[in-house]
């Protein structure tokens, strides 16, 4: 008796909603749940080594999902890492061709130095000065060489590490994590396939934007504005009433006569409303969150309106 006279009162509550019995300045109109879908694709080619979740799972934001083997990848990282240890091995060549040299300058500059006072004292021939100068010279050259052979070694090290780097991102990417906490809706490619750059491997809904949409004529559309409360009330669960706001007023009509020209006609154009959910309430009642379902759509064209018993929010305890 008592689940009788429940189905009874729903069954009042769906036609005083459907009804034209509401206040003057709250309007309706026919609508469905929607949800923000994000697309998780590889970035790069491959075999799909794993898929960690099926359709229907709940993932949060970061949670790897996917993962896809490309040993062409790990070999050319490996070949950049070598380049990087020869790379080194170049620049402490270098660096000890370089203490060589200064060696050979510092040499050779005090071998002129003595050989000037030698000169001047008449116990060395100019042409051995002269030979002397020349080989301070060629020293001097000699370390300009090998300081530059140091620059170009630091740099070949700057060029693998880069490298070292591109491929280790590219690894990175390989494997697929979720964007955002949601749902997964579909799943596009199974372990084992081969996946292109760019090929959808899987489909989420994002549960913390989920909302419906309604279309109001623009005599209605007009009167609303960004953040006014509005109620749902879903087909499959008409004794809860689900609050939401007004999240986005389109500022193009959707239905349009190929002409408007009179009053009559312009009360034709219907203009797309989004009724937002609230956070917090799809924080909590997430794993309800079915897109499609149907329902209706209240908003107030006056805010001054109270909202009436029957739209007062009533959610699952």
């Amino acid at each position: 008796m008592a689940r009788v006279q429940a189905q009874s009162a729903i069954r009042s509550l769906i036609d005083r909603l459907r009804g034209n019995t509401l206040p003057e300045g709250i309007v309706k109109s026919n609508g469905r749940i929607e949800a923000t879908q994000i697309d998780i694709s590889a970035k790069y080619a491959g075999r799909l080594s794993e898929v960690l979740v099926k359709e229907g799972d709940e993932v949060t934001a970061g949670q790897v999902v996917a993962r896809i083997s490309a040993p062409e990848y790990e070999a050319q990282l490996r070949g950049a890492q070598a380049q990087v240890l020869e790379a080194k091995q170049g620049l402490a060549e270098a660096e000890a061709l370089i203490v060589q040299r200064r060696s050979d300058v510092t040499l050779t500059a005090n071998e002129l130095q003595r050989g000037k006072q030698l000169v001047e004292n008449g116990y060395l021939s100019s042409q051995i000065y002269d030979q002397r100068v020349a080989k301070a010279e060629i020293a001097e050259a000699a370390l300009k060489v090998a300081e530059a052979q140091r620059e170009q070694a630091e740099f070949a090290i700057k060029n693998a590490d880069a490298e070292v780097d591109r491929i280790e991102a590219i690894l990175v990417d390989l494997t697929l994590v979720a964007p955002r906490s949601g749902r997964v809706q579909y799943q596009l490619a199974r372990g084992g396939e081969v996946v292109a750059a760019g090929q959808r491997v899987l489909t989420l809904l994002d549960l913390g934007d989920v909302y419906m949409t309604i279309y109001l004529p623009a005599a209605q559309a007009g009167l609303l504005a960004l953040g006014d409360e509005a109620r749902l009330v879903l087909d499959p669960a008409p004794q809860y009433v689900v609050p939401a706001t007004i999240g986005f007023v389109a500022a193009d009509a959707q239905f349009t006569p190929k002409s408007v020209e009179t009053a009559e006609e312009r009360e034709k154009l219907m203009f797309r409303v989004k009724l937002q959910i609230d956070p917090q309430v799809l924080n909590k009642y997430h794993s309800y969150v079915k897109t499609g379902v149907r329902g209706m759509g209240f908003v107030r064209v006056r805010p001054d309106v109270a909202w009436p018993a029957e739209l007062a929010v009533n959610l699952p305890q």
